[in-house]
């Protein structure tokens, strides 16, 4: 099997060299397994007790707008994408008002992926109480290690992730042109505590206080669904962005079903998928198509074709719109929704985070949403 030489992207990109890792061995699939390897490759358990839901699209902004009015105490947010628009004026209306009743509002907003932010957005929301904070504006040193986690949290018990950004495009239903594709996630239950780490140690970076340990407080771990949060940073081995996605890769004893946007994995992550299909399972990948904002990385997903269906993988070209969202559902019970794309920047390089879940009827969704999706979407052959 020759796969594309992938080398060539990274050195466009250009990413700095990394360690090759392989998951060598096999995943355990029952739960409880499942939850010990989790544990020994990212460092993180599978835990009871979570209350989860599935955000499709534009959706997310009415949920943000709603738990964001809730706030009591604190909003956390770090964002890769805040741009002007329509989008942005009702997340910092929020803002603003929960800001003026006394609630802390934090935010944590990547220097690339939001350069106009100082001059547009930043003076609005500090006049109006809100703390603002650039994460690695000095682009020179620290240009390709950018902070791709898309991260909400509200009084430190509520968390929203997944692959949205503040921009318009992500304000529609995924289904026109212009009105981007992409899938998030509400969360309670144990797992806000580590994303609420995950803002802290950003916001420590780009120059805040610790946080009182006051903040993290003893979550409601009432909910029906077990779950885990994963974040990942750069790394000049390997990431636990790159450990996660073979993990959860091969666990995939039945299905396995991948809707990505920037589809240019790891040469491991290749073989292991053509290896999965060949051992019988259902593999599917759906992927950004022509109309891409990539073109690059579109150019090169396209090049992983051939080898991956030779041994079986299905693999569909997404029509409408730009298909933005990173997602995975693997047989039965376990899915994933996140920031993390497929690609060597946010497998090397990117802060990222991940949520990943045990649960028949979140799997379901997503398996409902991913047919829905094939039918806007070309196979490719």
């Amino acid at each position: 099997m020759k796969w594309p030489d992938l080398k060539s992207w990274i050195s466009r990109s250009p990413v700095a060299e990394h360690a090759e890792f392989r998951l060598r061995h096999p995943v355990p699939a029952e739960p409880s397994e499942f939850s010990s390897a989790l544990f020994q490759s990212v460092g993180t358990k599978m835990q009871a007790g979570h209350r989860v839901e599935l955000l499709a699209n534009g959706t997310v902004f009415d949920r943000l707008e709603q738990e964001i009015g809730k706030a009591r105490t604190s909003v956390s947010i770090v964002m890769y994408i805040w741009e002007e628009g329509r989008a942005a004026d009702r997340i910092v209306a929020a803002l603003l008002e929960r800001a003026a009743a006394g609630v802390r509002c934090r935010l944590v907003i990547d220097a690339l992926g939001s350069a106009d932010f100082p001059k547009v957005l930043g003076p609005r929301l500090t006049s109006g109480g809100c703390e603002v904070r650039m994460f690695r504006p000095s682009l020179t040193t620290a240009r390709l290690s950018r902070n791709h986690r898309k991260l909400v949290i509200v009084d430190g018990a509520v968390v929203i992730t997944g692959g949205f950004g503040i921009r318009d495009c992500w304000l529609g239903d995924g289904c026109q042109p212009g009105a981007w594709r992409d899938t998030s996630v509400v969360f309670s239950g144990p797992s806000v505590e580590h994303a609420h780490q995950a803002f802290a140690e950003n916001w420590q970076e780009a120059g805040g206080e610790l946080l009182s340990a006051r903040e993290f407080q003893e979550p409601d771990a009432t909910g029906p669904t077990t779950a885990a949060f994963v974040s990942s940073t750069a790394s000049p081995s390997v990431t636990k962005a790159e450990r996660l996605t073979q993990l959860l890769i091969g666990a995939a004893t039945r299905r396995l079903w991948i809707v990505n946007a920037y589809f240019v994995p790891s040469e491991p992550i290749l073989e292991q998928l053509a290896a999965r299909a060949a051992a019988g399972v259902d593999v599917r990948i759906l992927v950004a198509g022509h109309q891409s904002d990539s073109k690059t990385a579109f150019g090169y997903q396209q090049l992983t074709y051939g080898a991956l269906i030779e041994r079986g993988v299905q693999v569909w070209e997404y029509q409408p719109c730009m298909l933005h969202a990173k997602t995975m559902v693997i047989d039965d019970r376990l899915s994933v929704v996140g920031s993390i794309n497929l690609d060597p920047l946010s497998l090397n390089t990117l802060d990222e985070v991940a949520f990943v879940m045990d649960d028949v009827a979140i799997a379901s969704q997503l398996e409902r949403s991913f047919v829905a999706d094939c039918g806007r979407a070309e196979r490719q052959t």
